[in-house]
């Protein structure tokens, strides 16, 4: 082999390791887990975050016990749907004002969302929306509706919700409603407004 050739293939060698390495540098900068968005974008809870807001449509349990109510509250908005399903969750976590009450057992945290191209959207719960459930298949099909209808009434690209406990998928929440899949926007349990 020449002089030359070997330059040449030392340099065709440097050359492509450099863009590798640039490469790997970019990808693992901009790499995100999909499940977990606290790390992108502000929480609700932080006082100085100064996020225009929209209003959006929440559930809660009325006052009888016997029906979900929506309530129009302002929530922070986000162009990222993902980072929009997040505030809505957060906001839906949190505890409504009185008479209503929360549907989803107290301390309750996100965990992640995940939003799949065909709009089906995953949202991880800690297990305390098992645990602290009270159980009962209306108090169930409250927690369940409250989480779907939240989603799929806000965020018209997502479908269906799937929920998920610790990062897995659950049979049931409270041992009545089938969740091994995505379910999709009911308001039969919504009182009319």
């Amino acid at each position: 082999m020449s002089r030359g050739s070997l330059t040449a293939l030392v340099a065709l060698i440097v050359t492509g390791a450099i863009a590798a390495w640039l490469l790997f540098v970019t990808l693992s900068e901009t790499r995100q887990d999909p499940l977990n968005t606290a790390s992108i974008s502000p929480s609700l809870d932080d006082p100085d975050a100064s996020l225009p807001t929209i209003p959006a449509m929440l559930f809660y349990v009325a006052e009888q016990g016997t029906r979900l109510v929506g309530r129009e509250q302002d929530v922070p908005e986000d162009v990222a749907t993902t980072i929009q399903a997040r505030l809505l969750i957060e906001q839906q976590l949190l505890p409504p004002e009185p008479p209503l009450t929360s549907a989803v057992p107290e301390g309750t945290t996100l965990l992640g969302i995940y939003i799949s191209d065909r709009g089906d959207a995953f949202v991880d719960f800690s297990r305390e929306i098992n645990t602290e459930h009270p159980g009962g298949s209306l108090e169930e099909l409250f927690t369940i509706y409250a989480i779907v209808n939240t989603l799929t009434v806000n965020l018209p690209s997502i479908t269906a919700v799937q929920i998920l406990i610790e990062g897995e998928e659950v049979d049931t929440l409270a041992g009545h409603i089938d969740l091994r899949r995505p379910l999709a926007q009911s308001l039969k349990w919504v009182e009319p407004s």
